[in-house]
């Protein structure tokens, strides 16, 4: 019954089980900052990343200080935070969410964010996986 459990797991809008995502021990275990990475590639080369575990799925955007608000709506109807970073013009941005993470959700994540990024006259810099150490 593997494949009903990867079903269950496709289709469920809250599948990941709780992390909190503002636990001091999270380490990152995959990441891209390349527009020209493939999810799978990046995944492929995690060597800590534990594939059945929620993530805390960081995109790192940059906006015009007068978008974030928008932004920041937008991402919260899909389960997002954001957590300005710095003071400056334009601001970085750590768009959050827990879930689980595969190379296709990665690939479709990273997509809708620059996406969003673009409309919102600033740039997706990239996205970060971080898990409790195992």
């Amino acid at each position: 019954m593997a494949s009903n459990s990867w079903w269950r797991r496709l289709f469920r809008r809250d599948g990941a089980p709780a992390l909190d995502p503002m636990r001091a021990d999270l380490v990152e275990v995959a990441s891209s900052f390349d527009d020209t990475e493939a999810c799978s590639r990046a995944l492929g080369r995690a060597t800590e990343w534990v594939a059945e575990q929620p993530v805390v799925l960081r995109h790192v955007l940059r906006l015009p200080a007068a978008q974030v608000e928008a932004v920041r709506a937008i991402v919260a109807q899909e389960g997002y935070t954001v957590q300005a970073v710095g003071d400056g013009e334009p601001l970085d941005l750590i768009v959050q969410r827990v879930q689980i993470l595969d190379a296709l959700h990665c690939a479709q994540e990273r997509s809708r964010m620059a996406g969003l990024a673009q409309r919102h006259e600033g740039d997706a810099l990239g996205w970060r996986a971080l898990q409790p150490p195992h």
